[in-house]
């Protein structure tokens, strides 16, 4: 069992986070020590690591409540549970795509502003694509469809 304090720790959440979900409802089966104090168990630790992966991937308090319930209502729900993910899945991947586009052009830029600085002035732009290093012209062609 491992108190609020060693989980805030773990998960670095702030206490009142930990709090919030359990008032929540998100953590069901959370247990209380004497005078209510609340024990963490691993299966209450599986379900921190659960809300939060869905936080980071965009899902809403509201759609992880819902989640958390069909969870307590068993083998009926494993179909909508596995919507839930699969969704997930795919905002995640489309926001992975974006940060590789942002990278792309950062790394274009960095390469760009390199040269800028060698040179001393913008000149050599007028060459691009042709002079770009192959990673870089990579990241360039990426970056600009």
């Amino acid at each position: 069992m491992y108190s609020i304090g060693q989980v805030s720790e773990k998960f670095q959440l702030p206490i009142s986070t930990l709090r919030y979900y359990d008032k929540e409802g998100l953590l069901p089966n959370l247990k209380r020590g004497e005078s209510g104090v609340r024990q963490f168990d691993e299966q209450a630790l599986e379900a921190i690591r659960v809300i939060e992966c869905l936080k980071k991937s965009g899902t809403s308090i509201k759609d992880i409540k819902h989640f958390m319930i069909w969870c307590e209502q068993g083998p009926s729900t494993y179909n909508k549970r596995l919507n839930l993910f699969e969704e997930q899945k795919r905002h995640v991947e489309n926001k992975i795509k974006e940060l590789e586009d942002t990278l792309n052009m950062i790394e274009f830029k960095c390469w760009y502003y390199k040269e800028a600085l060698e040179n001393g002035d913008e000149n050599f732009a007028e060459k691009i694509p042709e002079i770009l290093p192959s990673d870089i012209e990579e990241s360039y062609v990426k970056a600009h469809n």
